[in-house]
């Protein structure tokens, strides 16, 4: 078994040291899908949402939760995101979420996809949450991304 990039000799967890690492452009995307019942859709679409506008709020919430992803994931570096993009639809199931996140830097974007469609999930639900608590959030992955030594990858 090789070296594990993030434990060190005595077996603890560390970060891993990108120092020596040169910036490169880096691009990731995100998905995920609040499924809801017809009835929580339709009052979607005709703006009948106790709190206001869920769509909206979940954008918002996924641009800030990317800026605050090394504050919430322990391993995370923090980097200088130079775009966000979270896009929130309604459909008939539900809502779909997708989030592009891009830096220059020397480690990728992933997490920072990847927590703001989380977040922008869970905003819709907590929108949401008074016309329906039996909704699912699902389907959170990476859909792609670009740069760094492992290369682009893409779903």
């Amino acid at each position: 078994m090789s070296q594990l990039s993030h434990v060190d000799d005595q077996g603890r967890i560390r970060m891993v040291d990108t120092s020596d690492k040169e910036a490169s452009s880096r691009r990731a995307v995100a998905s995920a899908r609040v499924l809801m019942s017809p009835e929580t859709v339709k009052a979607l679409r005709e703006h009948r949402t106790p709190k206001g506008d869920p769509l909206e709020a979940a954008r918002l919430a996924g641009i800030m939760a990317a800026k605050r992803t090394a504050d919430l994931i322990p391993l995370c570096h923090p980097l200088p995101l130079t775009h966000i993009d979270v896009r929130a639809e309604l459909n008939e199931t539900g809502v779909s979420l997708s989030a592009e996140v891009a830096t220059k830097a020397q480690t990728g974007v992933e997490m920072e996809a990847l927590t703001a469609v989380s977040v922008a999930a869970l905003t819709v639900y907590d929108m949401c949450k008074a016309l329906e608590k039996g909704m699912t959030i699902t389907d959170v992955r990476l859909e792609s991304k670009t740069g760094g030594k492992s290369g682009d990858y893409s779903l």
